[in-house]
């Protein structure tokens, strides 16, 4: 029943997305991809679109490769002020979305990354870097301390090691946090309000068209959001089931 209630508004616009009628309301009026042809002819949709998934592509890899140093870091090295590190890097996710979208606009005001992608991008970079080092840091805590250790010893370097048992070890939770992060970052809103100008993602035409009138449309890309970001999720969870 939990589940029914927490789905039902997704399945509702997912219903309505495919009715013939103007009005989601019931009875239903038939099966129609009218919505979804008016959606794919719209130009700004589409360019958000564009926009969306070239965010998301950036923010996902360089989030990751943030992820993993600093998971790496927390997994090899012993420092003094260790929990503060940890703490700094788990940081992000806790601040209101709100504060930290007026924040990235004052910085990226100052140093010209307002209103492009780039800025978009390192805003969501940092709401997804600690994602990506949860994932890292839950498959690294399986990997046995010893390993590299013995490996230095047989005459590895810091690097072999690491490129020939940490990232092959963790190379699932990597995959996992490259689809996670994804689909943060295509989901994410008010980071994109802010500093997104005129190079706007999809979630913020989405709504830039509900301020206009209340469209049909909208359910149709809803639907479309709701399945990539369930896509990305599901093959991320099933990567991070996978063992090596």
């Amino acid at each position: 029943m939990v589940f029914l209630f927490v789905f039902a508004p997704i399945v509702s616009t997912v219903v309505f997305s495919f009715n013939a009628d103007r009005f989601p309301s019931l009875p239903w009026g038939g099966f129609s991809l009218a919505w979804y042809a008016a959606v794919l002819s719209d130009d700004s949709v589409r360019r958000s679109l564009v926009n969306s998934l070239i965010v998301a592509a950036a923010t996902a890899a360089i989030a990751t490769v943030l992820g993993f140093a600093a998971a790496y870091v927390d997994y090899r090295f012993r420092f003094f002020g260790k929990p503060a590190y940890m703490a700094l890097a788990s940081l992000p996710p806790t601040v209101p979305v709100v504060i930290l979208g007026v924040a990235m606009l004052t910085f990226e005001g100052r140093i010209g990354l307002s209103g492009t992608l780039a800025g978009v991008v390192a805003g969501h970079v940092v709401l997804c870097s600690p994602f990506a080092m949860a994932l890292v840091r839950m498959r690294l805590a399986d990997l046995d301390r010893d390993l590299e250790p013995a490996a230095w010893n047989l005459g590895a370097t810091a690097w072999t090691s690491l490129r020939e048992i940490v990232i092959p070890f963790a190379l699932p939770s990597i995959l996992a946090s490259l689809f996670i992060t994804a689909a943060v970052s295509f989901d994410e809103y008010m980071i994109a309000w802010f500093v997104s100008g005129l190079n706007e993602t999809l979630p913020v035409r989405v709504l830039a068209m509900l301020q206009g009138q209340v469209s049909p449309r909208i359910n149709a890309v809803g639907s479309l959001v709701f399945a990539v970001s369930a896509i990305l999720v599901v093959l991320a969870q099933i990567l991070t089931r996978r063992k090596v």
